[in-house]
């Protein structure tokens, strides 16, 4: 079963807003087995409407289209999709009409003339009632397609999909079980995991892929299956994923973004009864966000020290004004003092700190753009070593990042 999901709205195109609904629709209708194969965004013009629904006619068995359904005349889109069926009838739905007359008394607003237009749709449409907002969707089902045409505003979207739309698609079409399994790996890039697990990857049969999903210092690997039965399926995968795990495991963290590397951090430190604080300069207290983002972060993060300057780690860290002048500030003497003064000043366990030159302009060292030193203090060891980022600047923050809860996750087990 194929969809095709078509975002109506110059404001998309311009880059003034950024297309969530596309992204949200695409993993409800996955849920229920349906396959988004293209998304595509429009203007609001006649033209270009017609256009795409013709073309994604033939493509698809489900279009959902989003957007240009308010009453001022820049919202055509009911109009054209009216012209697409050669549907000149309208029914006007006076519950409609009611629904937005109570909607504007709540908020002691004026019900307006041309609020009316919202409640006149074509005929061959069928009442999609939005009970969040004034614009009402429309069901159509023509030629073997069934489309949809839904309001833009996010939470209005979202309440018609999940009461209408999505128990409409499940009614009418026999819907096979799509799963997936996300292996979280990292340390390694992707074309290292790729050249180890290649003959894995071969031995794939059809209806189950293999996704690659890099990031900064992590990888994703997804296993895709499509099935009619959802336990065979199920078991299918499970025994895949047990495969993977024999292949790599020394890099992987667990299943899906509960294994992400801040999570297993926090069960290692909670298991250990151990606390952790950072020290920043570069990374401005990402590490630290990152960290905390887990839900009860509070039991093992103690807190960090944004140190951006030179100045500052020596009032707050208590680096050595020597140290900075002896080894520059980018350098693996002042990470380490940088540590031990988060470590103390915080009174933890382990401390992590960053220091480096992200550019693009060297400011008060003479370190090579994009080198990092990245220092981890703990009560029995310390570890420290530089690395070269490269460049761009936000290349070199993220992978200091990845790079920094790496090394507390290896250096803590």
């Amino acid at each position: 079963m194929k969809a095709e999901i078509i975002t109506i709205g110059d404001e998309i195109l311009i880059g003034q807003i950024v297309d969530t609904n596309s992204q949200w629709i695409g993993k409800e209708l996955n849920k229920i087995g349906v396959a988004v194969y293209q998304i595509t965004s429009i203007q609001d013009n006649k033209q270009h409407i017609l256009e795409a629904l013709k073309e994604a006619q033939h493509r698809a068995d489900i279009v959902i289209i989003t957007g240009g359904l308010g009453p001022t005349k820049d919202d055509i889109t009911k109009k054209t999709i009216a012209t697409f069926f050669n549907d000149t009838e309208t029914i006007v739905y006076e519950q409609v009409i009611d629904h937005i007359n109570a909607l504007f008394k709540k908020m002691n607003h004026p019900f307006k003339e041309i609020q009316k237009t919202q409640a006149q749709l074509p005929s061959k449409a069928t009442l999609l009632m939005n009970n969040f907002g004034t614009a009402p969707g429309m069901w159509f089902f023509e030629n073997n397609t069934v489309f949809v045409s839904l309001p833009g505003v996010p939470y209005e979207m979202k309440e018609l999909m999940s009461t209408e739309v999505l128990p409409r698609i499940q009614q009418q079409f026999e819907l096979p079980f799509i799963s997936h399994k996300t292996i979280m790996t990292y340390g390694q890039g992707e074309s290292t995991i790729a050249e180890t697990i290649e003959d894995f990857e071969n031995s794939l049969p059809p209806h189950i892929k293999l996704a690659y999903l890099p990031s900064y210092g992590k990888v994703r690997l997804r296993l895709s299956g499509i099935g009619m039965n959802k336990d065979v399926l199920e078991n299918e995968l499970h025994n895949y994923v047990q495969k993977v795990y024999e292949l790599i495991p020394d890099i992987i963290t667990g299943l899906d973004d509960d294994a992400s590397l801040e999570r297993k951090i926090g069960k290692l430190l909670l298991s250990k009864k151990q606390t952790i604080a950072t020290a920043e300069s570069l990374t401005g207290g990402q590490i630290a966000a990152n960290l905390v983002a887990v839900p009860g972060a509070s039991a093992y993060f103690n807190g960090s020290i944004v140190a951006y300057t030179a100045a500052t780690k020596q009032q707050l860290l208590h680096v050595n004004e020597a140290t900075i002048q002896q080894h520059s500030v980018v350098s693996e003497a002042v990470a380490i003092e940088m540590a031990k003064g988060a470590k103390k000043l915080l009174n933890t366990n382990v401390a992590i700190a960053v220091t480096g030159n992200a550019g693009p302009t060297k400011d008060q060292t003479d370190a090579t753009l994009g080198t990092v030193v990245i220092a981890l203090v703990s009560d029995n060891k310390q570890f420290v070593q530089k690395f070269n980022f490269g460049q761009p600047r936000e290349k070199v923050i993220n992978r200091t990042v990845s790079k920094a809860l790496e090394i507390i996750l290896k250096e803590i087990i």
